[in-house]
Parts: structure tokens; C-alpha cells; sequence
């Protein structure tokens, strides 16, 4: 069963940007897919599909590794 995670980042400007986080997040265990929608003036998407649920915190300090904050879904 594949699960979809879908996170929001700010910073990203550049398809540089989105390569450096699809890179990070596809290192994570179980990682299968990775799609991220670039929002040059605001938050980018990235929806991550993997084999089973994956750690906020992982995700987190992936993207953080890139260069990049995960930041709260807007309500």
C-alpha cells in the first residue's frame, strides 16, 4: 500500500530548489515518489508517495537539509 504525504515549504524560487529537495526527500527509507509544485512568490508543494507512513521529523530535517522549512498547512 502506498501512502501520500504532502508537505508544504517555503524559500523555493528555482527548479534548482525543487532538484535539491526531491533529492533529500527521495533518500528517505521507503521513499518511492517525489513531486513538488514550485510556487516562486509563496509555499511550494511536495507531495511524497513512499511504502508506509513517514516520520514528520524526518521529513522535516530532509528538507532542512536542502536548505528549505517545512511550514504549516494554512487553515
Amino acid at each position: 500500500m502506498s501512502v501520500n504525504t504532502t508537505v508544504n515549504i517555503s524559500g523555493m524560487d528555482c527548479s534548482h530548489c525543487v532538484a535539491s529537495v526531491t533529492e533529500e526527500l527521495q533518500g528517505l527509507e521507503g521513499v518511492q515518489e517525489v513531486a513538488v509544485e514550485l510556487n516562486k512568490d509563496g509555499i511550494s508543494i511536495a507531495t511524497i508517495t513512499s511504502a508506509g507512513e513517514l516520520d514528520p521529523a524526518e521529513i522535516g530535517e530532509a528538507v532542512a537539509e536542502a536548505g528549505y522549512l517545512v511550514v504549516a498547512s494554512e487553515a
